[in-house]
């Protein structure tokens, strides 16, 4: 297949996206930015998918999830591009984004075209992370903080520190620059890295990686927990994870002014300037699948091409290529006939290990200016326990006896996201998914009634009852139902290392032709920065695929290019 050049006539082709999450929004745009013409049908009444912003009638705005915000550049390329012009030539990882001073510390640190859609701004430190004793570790991504700060909690690790720094540059270097954006479509792709990764020792578990560099229970919790933010397991998930940590180091931590929410309607007015249209209450009952002869599919051999989709309306909608950036084992179960599908068949989908779920607790509360809160923007508050915590939620997927938990606090930044005098705030607990056969209607409640408990009568927020004027939660059903994923789960496949690489879901079906996935059920996996690199791996390929003409392929907006020549002429 082949595509036009920008000056020809043809027509253009067509794409539907489903589902209009961060990492659906940033496909759009780019698909866009290829010559396509992209629809995003979204089932719910407002884009975002996981993270959807709640406005409620007494004064607060919450989003209900992604809040940590990394690697601003990914989000500038997006905002950079232009109409027939998709950069896809272009280096991921510019010059200018890896030197020393890249990471923007103070003000606005969204780039120029960026500042045009939405304020972004860095937040200091990454997040405090409170031990079960009361003491704490302010991760700030500055190595004479952390050096500091180890020496006065565990001082026994501060040459282990030294170790995991320089091992954790060499994983991020050789993992995120050179292979964050390989899509291992085939085997060899990933048998090439397999002596590499095995040289970093990034193949083990994230945690028995850090036990190696330090000793002290709470220095391998610092250094470890953040795969829970992406859905993994630090007991399970490999070792590569511990990027993570100069993945922040280097761009830093940001908050986008007006909540996550910002970011996604910012997304939508620029796929809209694009040409796109975004479509909501667009539920997809079925993806349409025909067999070589144009029928519809009666049998997983043989071709198969996506051919649109049809909504839960009845409604049928026909284009050239089908993505979905939905749950991807209920794509496959609940979206693509079972007579299409080889690769991706039921008992494979259903054999894949889910992440974790969450029960969420959106609340806001008076502030109290005689106490003034003592907390940061981003809080970790661990329990008492952590290896046999992680256990029980993973692995025997029960109700634990303590909790760990993520409190945000995006008003100490923003104020404008809850009424004068007032704080809106989430925190979210880590629960098992579905599969555990919990009842929330019962256990919900009685984990609220036990974490707004600990919030108080450990004194992170006193008084809360008292001072509380909404509160409102979501469970593993809200992730079922409302988000459509399987068994519960929040965050896709869990990433352990039989589902990493060329074992994770691939982001071009092997069952259908002009089928694709993206964002954190697709490769790299899930988080923010992650779904936004799946987008331009799909990107990617699509291009490939359709023979996109390199004028469009490649082309480069002149704002892209007066921003090179301003950064080169910074640096003479």
């Amino acid at each position: 297949m082949t595509s036009p050049s920008p000056s020809s006539t043809h027509r253009r082709k067509t794409a539907i996206i489903i589902g209009s999450g961060i990492g659906g929004l940033s496909l759009g745009i780019r698909l866009q930015s290829l010559g396509f013409n992209t629809t995003i049908l979204e089932r719910l009444d407002a884009p975002g998918g996981r993270a959807y912003q709640k406005r409620t009638e007494d004064g607060y705005v919450f989003d209900m999830g992604p809040t940590v915000i990394t690697v601003p550049h990914f989000i500038e390329e997006l905002f950079a591009l232009e109409r027939d012009k998709g950069m896809l030539g272009e280096p991921d990882y510019p010059p200018h984004t890896l030197t020393e001073d890249a990471r923007v510390k103070t003000g606005e640190s969204g780039g120029p075209r960026t500042r045009d859609y939405v304020k972004l701004v860095p937040i200091l430190p990454f997040y405090r992370i409170y031990f079960d004793d009361g003491t704490y570790f302010d991760y700030d991504g500055d190595p004479e903080s952390t050096r500091r700060q180890i020496g006065e909690l565990a001082p026994e690790d501060l040459e282990g520190y030294e170790r995991f720094h320089a091992d954790a540059r060499a994983i991020f270097e050789r993992g995120f620059l050179e292979l964050g954006y390989t899509h291992f479509g085939d085997m060899p792709a990933m048998l090439r890295v397999v002596p590499d990764l095995m040289r970093l020792d990034a193949v083990r578990t994230l945690f028995s990686f850090t036990s190696k560099y330090f000793k002290n229970p709470k220095m391998r919790q610092v250094f470890s927990f953040e795969t829970l933010l992406v859905g993994g397991n630090p007991l399970s998930v490999p070792a590569i994870y511990a990027m993570i940590h100069f993945v922040e180091k280097t761009w830093g931590i940001h908050y986008a002014m007006g909540g996550t929410g910002a970011l996604v309607r910012a997304f939508v007015q620029k796929f809209e300037e694009l040409g796109g249209t975004l479509r909501l209450n667009a539920g997809v009952d079925e993806i349409l699948v025909t067999d070589g002869r144009g029928q519809p599919v009666k049998r997983p051999i043989g071709k198969r091409t996506a051919r649109g989709v049809r909504l839960e309306s009845g409604e049928e909608l026909h284009a050239d290529i089908v993505v979905s950036n939905g749950d991807w084992a209920n794509t496959n179960l609940k979206r693509i006939p079972a007579a299409a599908r080889l690769v991706n068949s039921d008992v494979r989908v259903k054999a894949a290990r889910q992440s974790m779920s969450l029960l969420v607790i959106y609340f806001g509360f008076r502030d109290d200016p005689a106490r003034p809160l003592d907390l940061r923007h981003h809080n970790i508050i661990l329990g008492p326990r952590y290896e046999e915590l992680l256990t029980e939620i993973f692995g025997q997927k029960v109700m634990s006896k303590d909790f760990s938990q993520y409190l945000h606090v995006p008003t100490l930044t923003d104020p404008s996201l809850a009424p004068a005098g007032h704080h809106a705030a989430y925190t979210l607990v880590p629960v098992p998914h579905n599969a555990s056969g919990l009842d929330w209607a019962v256990e919900g409640p009685k984990l609220i009634d036990r974490v707004y408990s600990f919030l108080e009568e450990r004194g992170y927020i006193p008084n809360l009852r008292e001072r509380l004027t909404h509160s409102e939660y979501i469970t593993p059903e809200y992730f079922a139902g409302t988000l459509d994923s399987y068994l519960g789960n929040a965050f896709g496949p869990e990433p352990v290392l039989i589902q990493s690489a060329y074992f994770r879901p691939h982001n071009r079906s092997e069952d259908i032709a002009n089928m694709y996935m993206v964002g954190a059920g697709a490769q790299p996996g899930g988080g923010t920065p992650s779904v936004m690199m799946s987008a331009k791996m799909t990107a990617r390929l699509i291009a490939d695929d359709f023979g996109i003409h390199k004028d469009v392929r490649d082309g480069v907006p002149e704002v892209a290019k007066e921003l090179v020549r301003e950064v080169a002429g910074a640096t003479d």
